[in-house]
């Protein structure tokens, strides 16, 4: 078994659902005792958002990539960042290591060709979907990627940041997440990525009429096929 790698503490909601859900794939895929070999490396979150909001983005490789430095000198063989807002300086962290890094945008776009999808919409932070850095890797793949109107990046936002990050799960804001797909769909989307680990402690499959791609729940998959190959 591979020892898997992750840069985490973004939220550590986030980290906390990657750790466990490596552990469960483990045990369920190679049964007894075992569990998933993983170094994890946690930043300091309120330190990276603020550098974000400052557009402070080499602070933030900095911090980052020293984090992936730390993974890959406890013995990882690859790298995750438990994160999707962060991946803005996914290109710059894979280059301060020598493991390679499993890009989370390569991973669901991959999955979304896999049934079949040409067109597709992305759920995440405003960052996230006001900025192309994401969305244009999952283009890349041969997808057409739709988000919500920019009026409903804010609301989005706070459920994320207020609420989800801090462990609050409402029936009010899974509706109004749901009234989102629901607007994706209308747009030509045929699925929809939920590109925020904190998203899939909201969204199931069974609250949306179409394919919920779940981005941590695939992340893990991936990571455990390369961990246990």
């Amino acid at each position: 078994m591979q020892t898997i790698g992750l840069v985490g503490g973004l939220s550590w909601e986030s980290s906390a659902v990657y750790y466990q859900e490596l552990n469960r794939g483990v045990e369920a895929r190679v049964g007894g005792l075992s569990s998933a070999r993983s170094v994890l490396a946690s930043v300091d979150f309120a330190e990276v958002t603020a550098l974000q909001e400052q557009e402070r983005w080499d602070d933030v490789a900095a911090i980052l990539s020293t984090a992936a430095r730390g993974v890959e000198a406890g013995g990882a063989d690859f790298l995750l960042l438990c994160t999707t807002t962060f991946h803005r300086v996914a290109d710059q962290v894979a280059e301060a290591v020598d493991i390679p890094l499993l890009h989370l945008a390569d991973v669901v776009a991959a999955e979304c060709r896999a049934k079949g999808l040409e067109s597709v919409g992305f759920l995440g932070t405003t960052f996230a979907m006001s900025r192309t850095f994401f969305t244009d890797r999952i283009a890349s793949h041969g997808l057409t990627v739709h988000v919500p109107d920019t009026r409903h990046h804010a609301p989005l936002n706070a459920v994320i940041y207020d609420e989800l990050v801090h462990g609050k799960v409402l029936d009010s804001s899974r509706r109004t997440v749901v009234e989102l797909i629901d607007e994706l769909w209308d747009a030509g989307a045929g699925g929809v990525i939920l590109g925020c680990t904190e998203l899939e402690l909201l969204v199931k499959q069974a609250d949306a009429d179409i394919p919920v791609f779940p981005g941590t729940a695939l992340h893990v998959a991936a990571a455990l096929d390369r961990a246990l190959a």
